[in-house]
């Protein structure tokens, strides 16, 4: 009897042994997920000519969390660029229980990103990776646009087909966005945020996934 007892505790022992390297390895070898994503450019203001960059962002899971999630990289085999972005880097959005993870300063020294297919690579704190390829072909169609405040006026120089002004306040916190329907017009009647200080303007080619954003201008 004793000796069956010593063999029942000898074998949960192992049972629990064995389940704990299961557990160990299920953990280790579960792939993330990239289950979707996009490439879109931004030109911001440059002297004497606009920068290029890319926003990218993944939407991605992982059977052990978001936190288990380390690097997200992306290549552009071609013309054999990489560009690394660490958890701790990463802007992380959440939306309908989705979390999407990605940066906005996807950017090349002479400011002339390539375009055609990238490749994007996530791996998580276990080492495990998955891979995903993702075209931009993206032309920018428009004149880099131009936004001019005086005396309460405003006046944008602009074809992009939308043009929005975005508002800061003094600290460079964001304040709020507006639509502009007009190219001209007076800053009171677009009802700003009472404590925007600043503005941009963010003109938009969402069929070609592009946009610009000019540097900031005082309201005042």
């Amino acid at each position: 009897m004793i000796n069956n007892l010593k063999k029942n505790k000898i074998f949960a022992g192992f049972i629990v042994i064995a389940f704990t390297i299961f557990l160990t390895i299920s953990c280790s070898v579960s792939e993330p997920v990239i289950n979707y994503g996009f490439i879109s450019m931004v030109l911001y203001q440059g002297d004497p000519d606009p920068v290029e960059h890319f926003s990218f962002f993944v939407m991605c899971e992982d059977e052990d969390g978001i936190e288990n999630l380390d690097v997200l990289y992306l290549y552009h085999d071609r013309e054999q660029l990489r560009w690394q972005v660490k958890s701790d880097e990463w802007l992380l959005h959440t939306f309908d229980g989705r979390n999407w993870i990605g940066t906005r300063n996807i950017s090349v020294p002479d400011g002339n990103l390539p375009r055609g297919v990238f490749r994007a690579v996530l791996v998580n704190k276990g080492g495990e990776s998955t891979e995903r390829n993702f075209t931009y072909d993206g032309a920018v169609r428009f004149s880099f646009p131009e936004l001019t405040i005086y005396e309460g006026e405003y006046s944008i120089i602009s074809q992009w087909p939308v043009n929005r002004l975005v508002c800061y306040d003094g600290s460079g916190n964001y304040s709020g966005t507006v639509t502009l329907t007009s190219k001209t017009g007076n800053i009171a009647d677009l009802r700003l945020p009472s404590s925007a200080r600043v503005a941009s303007l963010w003109a938009e080619d969402e069929a070609n996934s592009c946009s610009a954003f000019t540097d900031a201008v005082s309201l005042n």
